[in-house]
């Protein structure tokens, strides 16, 4: 029978490989919403290709840690502490799941604009908005790795600049869509892009309020700051991933 410091080791071995897959799975989605956004600006189909293909490779890393969890939980039979961290981890698993489906409805999208002519500057703009919810995920996950409470309130208040630049965003598709109907098809599908990458920031946001809770052992009180008033001002529902 093993002793309790043993078992306390274990546990600890084995959380430390469930996060050594979170980071791995980390770093392919934010690897993916890089290059789907650049497939897009540079119309590159094999990059975009890529990402598509990639995707079920970070499906699968999500199921595998998904197992881990649970088989933590099940032989471990951790303390309270250790258990909201295996929960933790569990949603940040699934928080990254769902970015890896919205940059592989990126790279999709991407093809099709590649065939249809190109609206201003709209996909550098949509580049630059990628880039800035890469960099929020990333301070999630720091801010999970370190259990740095202060990097993921940052995180939330931050997520208020990425609905700012979708706003200014679907402002600019409206203006084109007026301004030249045979625009509409191409603004339609940046517009859904670019709520795609909005709900990204969203899940990083979650994934900052988990570590919260996980450092603190509270939720925030205030309610998330958002800017995003696009769908209130049009009166229909935000668009999620197909």
């Amino acid at each position: 029978m093993m002793t309790e410091p043993h078992i306390f080791q274990a546990f600890d071995r084995d959380l430390e490989a469930v996060q050594a897959l979170i980071m791995k799975m980390g770093g392919m989605v934010e690897a993916a919403i890089l290059d789907a956004a650049q497939a897009l600006e540079t119309r590159d189909e094999e990059l975009a290709e890529q990402v598509r293909r990639n995707d079920a490779a970070i499906d699968a890393l999500e199921e595998r840690i998904q197992a881990e969890a649970a088989r933590l939980i099940a032989l471990r039979s951790p303390t309270a502490t250790d258990l909201r961290t295996v929960l933790t981890v569990i949603k940040i698993a699934a928080a990254l799941e769902r970015c890896g489906d919205y940059a592989k409805n990126l790279a999709k999208r991407s093809v099709v604009l590649g065939q249809l002519a190109q609206v201003g500057d709209s996909t550098g703009s949509i580049r630059r908005m990628a880039n800035a919810v890469e960099l929020l995920l990333k301070d999630a996950l720091d801010s999970y790795i370190h259990r740095d409470a202060q990097l993921a309130a940052d995180v939330r208040q931050r997520d208020r600049e990425v609905d700012q630049m979708y706003n200014a965003l679907f402002r600019e598709f409206l203006t084109h869509m007026m301004e030249d109907p045979r625009n509409i098809t191409a603004c339609m599908h940046l517009h859904f892009i670019a709520k795609n990458i909005e709900r990204m920031g969203d899940h990083a946001t979650s994934i900052a309020e988990q570590v919260i809770y996980l450092v603190t052992g509270n939720l925030p009180e205030e309610p998330r700051p958002k800017a995003d008033m696009t769908a209130s001002s049009i009166g229909m529902p935000a668009q999620g991933a197909d």
